[in-house]
């Protein structure tokens, strides 16, 4: 089948009604950027690959549900972001509440800094740093709607859907992850400084050593 909208639409209602290779297809279609989220979120490879192969298990009993309402990678993203969160849930409380907010939940309301705008301040950190590590430094909730919103490209109505918050606390949350992941990628550029600092010193030579130098 080639890779157009027909196709996938044929796809799902073949996989609906049990089709294995319509199934395959699909897999074969968006693995590799379900695999690429499931790695934002977990990591490491392992771990990565157990969560994708979870999600494409909750694909085959859940395909009948897909009503085409949303983008089938949305609602499929979705699916694999539920199985990340539900992972977590059993390993350890969630750190951060996604409607832990003092700020209005008002979509419509337009902030002097828009929190879910663009963050030119932040684009140009990215570079210099090793990204992951920073990440992997956020608290989960922080991690998961940075990851959605400015590495998968997620609009925040969409999250808002994945994660089940308001578009208002999406993109509180968002500005907020922004603003520790800023904080802690300046601090990683600090630690890098003082690095070359150290390693640009000379090397003290001791007296002894001096002394032998000057007489020969």
């Amino acid at each position: 089948m080639a890779a157009d909208g027909t196709a996938e639409r044929e796809a799902i209602r073949l996989a609906c009604q049990g089709d294995a290779h319509a199934f395959e297809w699909l897999y074969k279609m968006h693995s590799r950027r379900v695999y690429a989220l499931c790695l934002r979120f977990a990591g490491n490879p392992t771990d990565a690959e157990d969560l994708m192969q979870e999600a494409f298990l909750q694909l085959f009993r859940k395909i009948h549900t897909f009503r085409g309402e949303a983008k089938f990678s949305t609602w499929l993203h979705r699916l694999a972001v539920n199985v990340v969160l539900m992972r977590r849930r059993r390993k350890r409380h969630p750190e951060v509440s996604l409607d832990a907010t003092n700020e209005s939940d008002d979509a419509d309301s337009k902030p002097v800094l828009d929190p879910g705008g663009p963050d030119l301040r932040l684009s140009g950190v990215l570079d210099r740093v090793n990204l992951d590590n920073a990440l992997e430094q956020l608290p989960d909730g922080y991690r998961e709607m940075f990851i959605l919103h400015d590495v998968e490209g997620y609009e925040h109505n969409e999250i808002a859907g994945i994660l089940g918050c308001s578009v208002g606390n999406s993109k509180s949350q968002l500005f907020k992850a922004r603003v520790r992941l800023r904080s802690l990628l300046r601090e990683a550029l600090r630690s890098r400084a003082r690095e070359r600092r150290e390693s640009a010193r000379p090397i003290p030579v001791p007296a002894h050593n001096r002394f032998r130098c000057a007489k020969a």
